[in-house]
């Protein structure tokens, strides 16, 4: 009987593995034909077919074997791309922009993809519904979107509460903004409140006081309020039994003065870094018909386009803080050569949006043998 039974077992493991291994074929078959995928999901809305496609890999990701099988086939298994900063172990420098998991409904599911860290957000206080709808657009000529989201979000409190059931092993940053009703002479305090909520669920934070899809935000990265901000920030950081690693998310359209004023403040609130960078409000150089970026209206301009800009910021902080400053790079990154531009450029870790957009599932993977190679 007893040997009945180990058989039984035997047999039902390699009927599993075998599932499995069906399952991650589909999988890799999926990454292959991503081309012909991307056509069909390109005909619906961008925001709704977005909402559907994680709620689809939520749900390949609960049925028995689901996320087994993702990992197999998205999952990088490249070894010696660990990244050692701000006192944590990235298992790879290929992470998640804030923006596409704003309030850390799918990060189960994007860890099996292969992501080395994920950040939530932008979170405010309040939930708040953002702008209205049409408010994410594509340019398929130019590889890239544009969003006018406006900070659509849950609230902080209830993130919290997802992040109580985070997977073990993956790094989470904490992306924190201001209500749009919050005029900014009171921002500090709805940046305080982010913290305070977040502060147990993420492993570091972001302030963003880039997006141009919020009146007036901007103007905090003048010099002054924004010290201010950090400087508190920082205060009631060094307050917790474990401060948390605090980074601030530059925009590409600051001058060489401004960005001159950004080094000197990070410097002296001993902030842990600089995420650059944000979307952008120009439009120079687009292959998109001028007519069609005029009917699309304002937002923050993502993708390719921002490839180059978002290098020379990069660089500019680099060399400037002598190298002081460790830089998350965002901006037009799609392949291995383009991750490996911004760490040549003084960036120690790269983030993805529009490119995981446009490349697909298979992305962190593709990167990261790049970069190994």
């Amino acid at each position: 009987m007893a040997i009945a039974k180990q058989a039984l077992k035997i047999v039902n493991k390699k009927q599993l593995a075998k599932r499995e291994g069906c399952l991650s074929l589909i999988l890799y078959l999926c990454i292959r034909m991503y081309p012909l995928i991307k056509k069909i999901l390109f005909r619906f809305p961008p925001e709704n077919i977005h909402h559907q496609v994680m709620k689809g890999l939520r749900l390949l990701h609960r049925i028995p074997l689901g996320g087994a099988a993702l990992r197999a086939a998205f999952d990088n298994k490249t070894t010696g791309l660990e990244r050692h900063l701000f006192g944590l172990t990235f298992k790879n420098p290929v992470g998640l922009a804030a923006g596409f998991d704003k309030d850390a409904k799918y990060i189960k599911e994007l860890a099996s993809l292969g992501f080395g860290f994920v950040e939530i957000g932008t979170l405010t206080p309040l939930a708040q519904p953002g702008n209205d709808q049409p408010r994410l657009f594509r340019l398929p000529a130019d590889k890239a979107l544009i969003n006018r989201m406006g900070f659509n979000n849950q609230g902080a409190a209830a993130a919290a509460i997802r992040l109580q059931h985070r997977p073990p092993g993956l790094i989470i940053g904490g992306n924190i903004g201001k209500n749009k009703i919050t005029p900014n002479e009171s921002a500090t305090d709805d940046y305080e409140k982010c913290f305070h909520a977040l502060y147990d669920g993420v492993d570091y934070f972001v302030v963003n006081v880039s997006s141009p899809n919020t009146p007036n935000l901007r103007a905090l990265q003048e010099k002054e309020p924004l010290r201010q901000l950090l400087q508190h920030l920082q205060d009631l950081n060094q307050q917790k039994p474990l401060p948390k690693p605090i980074l601030l998310k530059i925009a590409p359209d600051l001058t060489d003065e401004q960005l001159d004023d950004i080094i000197e403040i990070v410097q002296t609130t001993r902030l842990a870094g600089i995420v650059a960078t944000n979307t952008t409000i120009r439009r120079e150089g687009l292959q998109t018909r001028t007519d069609e970026i005029a009917a699309i209206g304002a937002g923050g301009l993502s993708g390719l386009p921002l490839r180059e800009r978002a290098t020379e910021v990069i660089r500019y902080i680099h060399t400037h803080s002598g190298g002081t400053i460790p830089i998350i790079a965002v901006g037009g990154i799609f392949t291995a050569a383009h991750a490996q531009e911004k760490l040549d450029a003084g960036a120690s870790l790269v983030q993805v949006y529009t490119g995981f957009v446009y490349e697909g599932p298979g992305i962190v993977k593709n990167i990261c043998k790049g970069l190994r190679k």
